[in-house]
């Protein structure tokens, strides 16, 4: 298999969404990823899981998803056993990756000074709320708590009275996304000095650096900035418009956009000599706004963008779901895939956003069951025999 980190092997000890996210990431890269899991399953496994509309025979949209490519293995880490088990596939490891809350790890056992005695080359990853150390470290966090102590959510939305979170959440998506950045640095890293190391990943902290321009904006100009809707801060027009049948987007960024623009959707509004440079423009911005959704809704989305196209003025839908996961464009990229249960049912699912030149395979196997690859890794890795693998299971440390 032609894939970027086949030679890796991933240990996955996290749940819910943002380590689970960073982890399916490295997996459907080509790392052999096995998901430990405590032997009644994390909790992951029962979200939708008996929703009728969003389950696939007793798997829910998100486990489906964000454990395919992996593999998984149950074990009890709170037992001596399960413990010294979990070590011993640590010897044979490149990464363990985990979103517990501060200090759990350490309470297990399983934190990165412990690992590295068993192995130096390890490289762990916790993606926590606020990171491991700090005065707010220990809080609970969940996305939209990230979203809005991050700053994000104060200039999302439609006015100052009405702020809101994104609408997918960028808080733990962040944060995994961040992870997987920290855990390949940490790879590099290694061939040069042979030593693993720990990658600290805070959401909030991810959600301050996707500030970017803004908070250096705020810092140069001592303003809190505000939901402006779907509106640009410079750049006019620069917003959502009704056509007839929905919404679309335009995006004029340049004087030489507004003046093909003007050739596309005439008025004499438009004519205007003072609307031929950004400035006069932004100061007129309500007029020129307002004349483009009343001559948009004349026609259809359709209509307008095949027009705005072809004089390239950057413009888009306001795409559902169901449209923008049957877009041409994005069926092409191979980013709406197969997503197969264990059973051999399947549906549909988001790709992989990466595309590499060489490694370009792309396999997604089904999300496992609990414990479906116990025996298989006790076996390989550590070399038991099915009559110790059985005596721990009717121990209670595997499953």
């Amino acid at each position: 298999m032609n894939q970027a980190l086949s030679n890796v092997r991933v240990l996955d000890l996290t749940h819910m969404l943002s380590g689970p996210y960073g982890s399916m990431i490295l997996a459907d890269l080509g790392a052999e990823t096995i998901k430990v899991e405590p032997c009644q399953g994390e909790g992951t496994r029962k979200l939708l899981a008996t929703d009728p509309n969003n389950s696939l025979d007793g798997m829910g949209a998100y486990y489906i998803t964000l454990n395919r490519n992996k593999k998984s293995v149950a074990v009890d880490l709170k037992t001596e056993q399960g413990l010294s088990l979990f070590k011993d596939l640590v010897k044979n490891v490149d990464i363990v990756i985990s979103n517990f809350g501060a200090g759990v790890a350490e309470r297990l056992g399983i934190d990165y000074l412990s690992l590295s005695s068993v192995n130096p080359r390890i490289i762990t990853c916790t993606v926590s709320g606020f990171g491991s150390d700090g005065p707010g470290s220990k809080r609970p966090a969940f996305d939209q708590v990230a979203q809005a102590m991050g700053g994000g959510m104060s200039i999302t939305g439609a006015n100052k009275q009405h702020m809101v979170r994104a609408g997918i959440p960028i808080g733990d998506l962040g944060g995994g996304m961040f992870g997987v950045m920290g855990i390949l640095a940490a790879l590099y890293e290694r061939e040069r000095s042979g030593m693993g190391q720990h990658v600290d990943i805070s959401m909030l902290d991810c959600q301050i650096s996707m500030l970017n321009y803004m908070a250096t904006m705020h810092f140069l100009s001592g303003v809190d900035p505000y939901p402006i809707g779907n509106s640009h801060f410079v750049h006019v027009p620069y917003d959502t418009f009704t056509c007839s049948d929905g919404f679309i987007v335009i995006a004029v960024i340049t004087d030489n956009f507004w003046q093909n623009l003007k050739q596309v959707i005439r008025s004499p509004v438009f004519d205007d000599a003072k609307y031929d440079s950004q400035p006069g423009r932004w100061q007129d911005r309500e007029i020129i706004n307002s004349t483009l959704n009343t001559l948009l809704a004349t026609n259809t989305c359709e209509y307008w963008l095949s027009l705005l196209e072809a004089k390239r003025i950057p413009c888009a839908p306001v795409n559902s779901l169901r449209q923008a996961l049957s877009d041409t464009q994005v069926l092409h990229r191979n980013m709406v895939v197969e997503l197969k249960h264990p059973n051999g049912r399947s549906t549909k699912g988001p790709g992989n956003p990466i595309k590499l030149s060489r490694n370009s395979d792309e396999v997604f196997t089904p999300a496992p069951t609990l414990g479906q690859h116990t025996d298989e890794v006790m076996t390989q890795l550590l070399g038991l025999s099915d009559e110790k693998i059985t005596q721990m299971k009717d121990m209670g440390i595997i499953r």
